[in-house]
């Protein structure tokens, strides 16, 4: 892939460059958490359940509010992952190695780290069990312990007669990008059914079995010679039967607040929470800010008042070097971003989902305080700043008339110069 200064020049976007390799020398004194670690306590201001998107970001911003030795973060694994980067992975696009990086180096500096495993909430007794029979109490619960698969496969072939099977009944759930997929079904000839559900996988046959939602009981047998399949997603086990959950097992909390609908202390963010939004990365990053106005709030005995609109986006992958930048509210309406018609297949929107979106996640989205120093040094500096309002809708100030949510015109001018060639 031709790299990104190869394909746009000019005064703008080298500041832009500019401002990103700042961004990197910013971060060497401030290096997240690496060294040896405190014993860990029995007892925590702030208690994080979950070490991915969610997680790391809310204990940096607690780290600022109550300190670090205050904050703690449980969560088993030794790696973690940019997910959004996986469909690129498993397209052959990338690398799966860029997808990861030791856990160690992404918790904040000072926040402890417990390498254990959430077995028990009792939000009653203001504590949790880890799976090394260890109580933990805390005075206030954030839980961002993500989505788990119930199973996998997956593949690909060049030139494959491509069958697209769906459990759902349209191809997705905005109107205006589910209208610009559709022509891109069309031109491409692409088979997709609907309402059907994968119930069986015969890998011995290379036969998939699926049932007709519409027709319950009806099932259809394809032969294939490579399967992709999204697997069934659902909470973690140890929140489906928790106090916390709701009916289906996901964190219960009040939509525009992040806080749990009855227990005030305790809170939930990203894909583990029931609140009624696509599961993404940029949906973590805007309920991140929400979120953390909400525990100020709370901690001074206030009432929540930032409500979270139910902002997410789903950069949809349509080719190599093609996206369609999705992004929308909880009413399923457009709340895009930039000044150009987004449902159109874009090589600036691939570039922004493949190289600049990963390198805004490693060095400034995990790590919200490196963040806010950029800015105060820049506008110290008297250098204007794009707001990178699609990663951190609630960062910097300033309004955009038409949605209500922060824009650049910098950044936006640096999007629309490739969008006015048709990139």
């Amino acid at each position: 892939m031709t790299p990104l200064a190869a394909v746009v020049s000019g005064p703008r976007v080298r500041l832009f460059a500019c401002l990103l390799r700042l961004g990197c020398q910013q971060a060497k004194p401030l290096q997240l958490h690496t060294g040896a670690r405190l014993a860990a306590k029995n007892h925590y201001e702030v208690l994080v359940l979950g070490g991915g998107s969610g997680g790391i970001t809310m204990a940096a911003r607690m780290k600022r509010k109550v300190g670090a030795e205050n904050v703690a973060i449980v969560e088993p694994s030794e790696r973690h992952f940019y997910q959004p980067i996986w469909t690129l992975v498993g397209a052959g696009a990338k690398p799966l190695a860029s997808s990861g990086r030791p856990t160690a180096s992404v918790i904040p500096s000072g926040v402890e780290w417990i390498k254990a495993r959430v077995v028990d909430l009792n939000p009653d007794k203001n504590c949790i069990h880890t799976d090394n029979d260890k109580e933990i109490s805390y005075k206030y619960l954030i839980i961002a312990l993500g989505i788990q698969l119930d199973y996998e496969k997956t593949g690909k072939r060049s030139k494959a007669n491509i069958i697209f099977n769906t459990s759902l009944g349209a191809i997705f759930g905005v109107k205006k990008y589910a209208d610009a997929l559709q022509e891109i079904i069309r031109e491409r000839n692409l088979i997709v059914n609907y309402k059907q559900n994968l119930i069986e996988v015969r890998a011995d046959k290379q036969e998939a079995v699926f049932e007709n939602l519409d027709k319950p009981g009806e099932t259809q047998v394809i032969s294939y010679e490579m399967l992709h399949v999204t697997p069934p997603m659902s909470p973690p086990d140890v929140l489906k039967t928790s106090p916390v959950a709701d009916a289906a097992g996901w964190v219960d909390v009040d939509k525009d607040t992040l806080q749990h609908k009855r227990y005030p202390n305790v809170f939930g963010i990203g894909d583990c929470t029931n609140l009624p939004t696509s599961k993404t990365a940029a949906a973590v990053a805007a309920q991140s800010g929400i979120l953390d106005r909400t525990i100020s709030l709370i901690m001074k005995n206030q009432t929540p008042v930032k409500k979270y609109d139910g902002y997410t986006s789903c950069p949809l992958v349509t080719g190599y070097n093609r996206v369609i930048l999705a992004e929308f509210d909880y009413n399923a309406q457009p709340l895009e971003t930039f000044p150009f018609d987004q449902s159109k297949e874009r090589l600036s929107m691939y570039l922004m989902k493949a190289d600049m979106m990963p390198f805004l996640y490693w060095n400034m989205m995990l790590s919200v305080l490196i963040l806010l120093l950029h800015i105060k040094f820049l506008k110290t500096n008297r250098i204007i700043l794009p707001t990178l309002d699609f990663l951190h809708p609630a960062v910097c100030p300033g309004r955009r008339p038409s949605t209500g949510r922060e824009w650049s015109p910098l950044l936006s001018s640096f999007w629309l110069g490739l969008a006015s060639v048709g990139w």
